[in-house]
């Protein structure tokens, strides 16, 4: 029981596929953003800057989770769309072996250098000890974020954008709940509010990998869907690892901004915080419809569907660019309300650099919508190299833009370093898909497992 994607008018199926995706996001962003403003209103902006300060380690862990567990989806999703149950089957064991092994290297590494990351990021002394609570609890609950990643994947691959949604709905609600009675109830700081995310987010993905196993046979696995372990593990590292490593790599970059925001001062990482967390609208919205795309591509490109792959290509940008446009046009006319959504009585300064940012970044949505579109695209149709070599460009331009721009825009330029950023990838991937398609590599080529 799987949704084909293989079958239907690419606009309308990539569509109701990507809604639910996009609900879920938006539902993600809900709830950080509430974190960020139950921390800000009852512990101040010193907490807020704390929280802040620590997101993009963070975030950069979630991009390594998202992309190996992305990568593993895609393998299954070319499965799914072969008609191939037994490899449907062996690439779900795959899937969650690795996964298990991947969660203990990650929180033993993440924990053992939660403070020497927070010295090379200059954090400030006195929100040193806030951020370390949180970022430390964060990471320690790392089981839980790729428990998530893996099923939603999963299930998305499997053609199913509904059921990580609804999970996902009450997971937000009970992390605001969590917030609440951790912060106000029991008084334990903004690592009170770094457990309610763990917690939350473990308890969707116990519910959604339930439900999941009622609704999909293919998830009842059998001892003989591991038997083909090792033979499987190749294609899923080979596809998953890089698409981590590339996810992992380009928030390499972000790190590398938050650090220079870090050395201007308290002020400007709470404004730089506020921004980015409204910023993260468009992000995640984005991220959904490279969801999207990557699921029915995937599918597509293993029923070797080459007419459909650029008829959903194209209604995927068109949906995209028309979402950021309007994205773009709302965050800049209500840039001045982002900053007391977070501190009751921010200061000029704070509101300076929170407004900075957002004018800086919000009229050039367009090229991210594009790059994750074409990233994807290109990514489940076998091609690992050019998202990688992609990743590359964006990491090294937006290291270049931040220290660079910065030494002669100051704050300004930092912020430019991300439009900077995914033009370069932009420019290499466009040119590498319309090359793909029009060479039409054979698809039975496409591997096996």
């Amino acid at each position: 029981m799987t949704q084909d994607l293989t079958k239907g008018k690419p606009f309308q199926v990539l569509l109701r596929f990507s809604l639910p995706v996009i609900g879920g996001n938006l539902f993600q962003l809900f709830y950080t953003l509430a974190d960020t403003i139950i921390v800000g209103k009852t512990l101040g902006a010193d907490a807020l800057a704390a929280v802040g300060a620590t997101s993009i380690i963070i975030y950069l862990v979630l991009c390594f989770i998202q992309g190996v567990t992305g990568g593993f989806g895609i393998c299954l999703g070319q499965r799914c769309g072969a008609k191939d149950e037994t490899g449907m089957r062996r690439s779900i064991a795959v899937s969650a072996v690795w996964s298990v092994l991947f969660t203990i290297l990650l929180t033993a590494v993440c924990c053992l250098l939660a403070h020497p990351i927070l010295h090379w990021m200059q954090t400030p002394d006195q929100i040193y000890g806030m951020a370390y609570d949180y970022m430390f609890t964060v990471l320690l609950g790392t089981g839980a974020t790729v428990f998530y990643n893996m099923i939603s994947n999963i299930l998305r691959a499997l053609g199913d954008s509904r059921t990580p949604l609804y999970f996902l709905v009450f997971s937000s609600l009970l992390n605001i709940v969590l917030d609440l009675v951790f912060i106000l109830n029991l008084h334990m700081g903004v690592g009170g509010a770094a457990w309610a995310t763990v917690l939350s987010q473990l308890l969707s993905a116990v519910l959604c990998t339930v439900f999941g196993r009622k609704k999909f046979e293919v998830l009842r696995l059998k001892k003989e869907d591991f038997q083909e372990f090792a033979a499987g593990t190749g294609i899923h590292l080979k596809t998953g690892f890089p698409m981590g490593f590339q996810m992992s790599v380009m928030c390499i970059g972000q790190l590398a901004m938050q650090a220079a925001v870090n050395a201007i001062g308290p002020e400007a990482i709470a404004g730089y915080t506020a921004a980015t967390k409204v910023d993260q609208l468009s992000v995640l919205i984005n991220n959904a419809f490279g969801v999207a795309i990557a699921s029915y591509v995937a599918q597509n490109y293993g029923a070797g569907k080459w007419d459909r792959i650029r008829s959903g290509v194209k209604a995927g940008l068109i949906q995209t660019e028309a979402v950021n446009i309007f994205l773009g046009v709302l965050i800049i006319g209500g840039r001045n309300l982002v900053v007391p959504m977070f501190i009751d009585t921010p200061t000029d300064s704070i509101i300076h650099y929170a407004n900075g940012y957002l004018l800086a970044v919000a009229p050039f949505y367009l090229l991210m919508g594009l790059l994750l579109i074409v990233r994807s695209s290109v990514q489940s149709m076998g091609n690992g190299k050019a998202p990688f070599a992609a990743c590359i460009t964006e990491l090294v331009l937006r290291i270049i833009a931040t220290f660079g721009l910065s030494a002669i825009l100051g704050y300004t330029g930092i912020c430019l370093a991300s439009p900077i950023a995914w033009l370069g990838a932009d420019l290499l991937l466009v040119t590498v898909y319309f090359s793909m398609m029009k060479a039409r590599p054979d698809m039975h080529q496409m591997p096996a497992r």
